[in-house]
C-alpha cells in the first residue's frame, strides 16, 4: 500500500515543536509525518532576551522580531516547498491546526496538484469572508478576546507584529488563557504548553484573494475535525466554515470527525486525533493504490 505523508501544519504563536506528542502516536500507528515551521516559526523565531527571567520587559516590548512583515504568500511559499518534497514520495495530506488553514487555504488554491487530501482541525478554512473578518461575526460572540488581549506586549503599529508575554506569572492572564485554549488539561500541562510557544506572530491573515476557490482548493478532498470543546473557534463557527466549503462545491463535500477536546487539548492528548488522522491516512492511501491500478 502506497503511503501517504501528513505534512502538519502549526497554528498562531505554535511551531512544529507543538505537534511532538501527536508525530509520536502517529508513528506507532505506522503512519509518516513532517511537522513544519511557517517562516518566522521555530528556530527562526525571535525571543528577546528581555523575556527570560528575570523579564526586561522594556527590551521585550521594543526589540524588532524576525516575524515583521512576514506574509500569508510567504507561508504559501514555504509550504509549497515541503509539499512538493513529500509529494515525490507519494501522496500528501497537509493537515492545518487554527490559523494554519489560512496557509492550506491560499495555497491549496494555487498548487491544488501538491494536495492529496487536506485535513483543517478547529482551522480557517474562509470562503465567504477573508479570515480575519469571520471574529466580528455572531458564531465568535461567545469568545472571550480579552483573554488574548490582556497578554499582549508592545505596540502591533510599531512593532510591525503580534508579541504575547507567555511567561508572566499575573493569574488573570494565566487563567484567561487557559480557559480559552485547554481548560481540558491540567494547570501543569497548560504552563509546559504555554511555555512551547513562541512570543510573536505575523500580522497577515490573509484578504480576499486568499479565500477558497471552488475550481482548486474545491477540487481537492478535505475532511474537518471539529474540536467540540473549543472555545477560541468555538463549534458555530466550524459549522459555518463547513457549510460554507459545501455550499462552494457541493459535490465534494467536507468529511466532518469530532473530537471532544478544547483548541489545544488534543495536542497534549493525541491519542485519539492520531487514531482519526491515521484513518485518513489509510483511507488516502487505498484511494491512491485504487488509482494506480485502474491507469494500469
Amino acid at each position: 500500500m502506497t503511503q501517504p505523508t501528513l505534512i502538519l501544519v502549526h497554528g498562531a504563536f505554535a511551531t512544529s515543536f507543538s505537534f511532538a506528542p501527536l508525530q509520536a502516536e502517529l508513528a506507532f500507528h505506522g503512519v509518516r509525518s513532517a511537522a513544519v515551521d511557517l517562516p518566522g516559526h521555530g528556530f527562526a523565531a525571535t525571543f528577546p532576551l528581555g523575556y527570560q527571567a528575570p523579564q526586561d520587559l522594556a527590551q521585550f516590548t521594543s526589540e524588532p522580531g524576525s516575524i515583521r512583515g512576514v506574509t500569508v504568500d510567504d507561508n504559501v511559499r514555504a509550504l509549497t516547498e515541503e509539499a512538493a518534497r513529500a509529494k515525490e514520495h507519494g501522496p500528501v495530506v497537509i493537515v492545518a491546526h487554527s490559523r494554519g488553514g489560512a496557509t492550506l487555504t491560499a495555497l491549496a488554491n494555487a498548487r491544488p496538484e501538491l494536495v492529496d487530501h487536506m485535513v483543517y482541525v478547529s482551522a480557517w478554512a474562509p470562503v465567504d469572508l477573508p479570515a480575519a473578518e469571520y471574529n466580528a461575526e455572531p458564531e465568535m460572540k461567545t469568545v472571550d478576546n480579552a483573554a488574548l488581549a490582556r497578554a499582549l506586549a508592545g505596540d502591533p503599529g510599531q512593532l510591525g507584529l503580534l508579541r504575547c508575554n507567555f511567561r508572566q506569572a499575573d493569574l488573570e492572564v494565566l487563567d484567561g488563557l487557559k480557559a480559552l485554549f485547554c481548560a481540558d488539561v491540567s494547570d501543569e500541562e497548560f504552563r509546559i504548553f504555554l511555555n512551547s510557544l513562541q512570543p510573536d506572530e505575523n500580522l497577515d491573515v490573509g484578504g480576499p484573494e486568499h479565500r477558497a476557490q471552488a475550481g482548486t482548493w474545491g477540487t481537492i478532498p478535505r475532511t474537518f475535525v471539529r474540536l467540540g470543546e473549543d472555545r477560541s473557534l468555538p463549534a458555530a463557527m466550524q459549522d459555518r466554515l463547513i457549510c460554507e466549503g459545501d455550499a462552494l462545491t457541493p459535490d465534494n463535500p467536507y468529511r466532518v470527525r469530532t473530537l471532544a477536546s478544547s483548541h489545544v487539548g488534543w495536542l497534549v492528548h493525541p491519542a485519539e486525533a492520531a487514531v482519526q488522522l491515521a484513518q485518513i491516512a489509510a483511507d488516502v492511501a487505498a484511494e491512491s493504490d485504487r488509482s494506480s491500478a485502474s491507469a494500469n
